[in-house]
């Protein structure tokens, strides 16, 4: 007994550590795009008309709550429209995102690219029926760039630069030789996107590309200003971020094992999708991340159907929504109504047609 139960104690922590190091992994490749870019990306939202709703949506896709921060700053300064606001809604997942794509890469793709279609048609039918007298202005403050972020400026060897890359560089290797290797999730579909007799959405082809995401970020920590490291991969992703991921992934993980073994879950949820449907667009209300990575979870591991985890990913937004309710509480409401509305929406529709 005491041997299954520390050999179930091993596989939590090796899951979590698998998805906190993949998550990390990608949270700084998003800070070393982000600080790339210098904001030319985000900017290009500026324009009027559809191509705002889709640039926003596209913002909204992108895991993490960046994409979902600048929307929301630019909403507030009147520079897009609420449809557009409600299209990155729809798309984002917040942080879970990166949970997603670590603990089942395949079908967190198709989600992806179906909640961005399903928002950006959202977007547009908002923009038709809301079509306010005159632009949403609320605050003042404009994004901050560094001139210290990137390549240039003072470069050290600081102990920050060296835990970053050691930290990196660790989880690499281990992820090379397997040693956190996880089973197929069970009860997920399998799927496929073929080029030839190569499955480009396998777990081996998944790996090599979380390989090639971990070297480009070992080569920005190499690199990188001494400003980019400590604001941006240490305080930012290391000390913000990486706690909270393992804890809530470790969390998780630790109460499904716990139901899993003294009660009967994944009949009741059977039962009950309905109900369960409504719970996650409820809990998705919340502007946090985490409460989400339990649906994830249970999907992963075959519990709730998709219907449940579309409807969470629906309303959940991660931090996104923070800002906006800080600015406008009005505006707060009436997007996470409209968010809450579309999750359920879609969550029937997916679990009449069986999905």
């Amino acid at each position: 007994m005491l041997e299954g139960m520390f050999k179930e104690i091993a596989e939590i922590l090796s899951t979590a550590i698998l998805v906190t190091g993949l998550v990390t992994v990608m949270m700084m490749l998003i800070e070393c795009f982000n600080v790339w870019s210098k904001g030319r990306f985000t900017r290009a939202v500026s324009g009027s008309g559809p191509l705002q709703v889709i640039i926003c949506a596209l913002l909204g896709a992108v895991p993490g709550c960046m994409g979902g921060f600048a929307v929301v700053s630019m909403y507030t300064h009147g520079i897009v429209s609420f449809g557009a606001l409600i299209a990155m809604m729809i798309a984002s997942s917040g942080d879970e995102a990166f949970v997603m794509l670590a603990m089942m890469p395949r079908q967190s793709l198709f989600i992806i690219a179906g909640l961005t279609v399903l928002s950006i048609a959202a977007g547009f039918l908002t923009d038709a029926v809301y079509k306010p007298a005159k632009s949403v202005h609320f605050c003042d403050n404009e994004f901050a760039t560094h001139s210290e972020d990137g390549i240039k400026g003072s470069h050290h060897f600081s102990w920050k630069r060296v835990a970053v890359i050691l930290g990196v560089g660790l989880f690499l290797l281990s992820l090379c030789m397997g040693l956190l290797e996880e089973e197929a999730e069970p009860g997920v579909a399998q799927a496929e996107f073929l080029l030839g007799n190569i499955n480009l959405l396998s777990e081996d082809w998944m790996n090599v590309m979380f390989a090639v995401f971990g070297v480009s970020v070992l080569f920005m920590a190499v690199f990188a200003s001494d400003h980019f490291i400590d604001e941006h991969l240490w305080h930012h992703v290391v000390c913000e971020h990486l706690p909270k991921i393992f804890l809530w992934t470790t969390g998780t993980l630790v109460v499904i094992a716990l139901l899993m073994n003294f009660f009967d879950i994944s009949s009741w949820v059977s039962n009950n999708v309905l109900i369960m449907i409504l719970v996650a667009a409820a809990i998705g209300v919340i502007p946090e991340s985490g409460p989400h990575l339990l649906f994830v979870t249970l999907f992963a591991s075959g519990i709730v159907p998709l219907p449940v985890l579309v409807a969470s990913c629906i309303s959940q937004d991660g931090h996104s929504a923070l800002p906006l309710l800080a600015e406008s509480r009005k505006s707060f409401i009436a997007a996470k109504a409209v968010n809450f509305l579309i999750a359920v929406a879609a969550g029937l529709v997916l679990m009449y047609i069986g999905l």
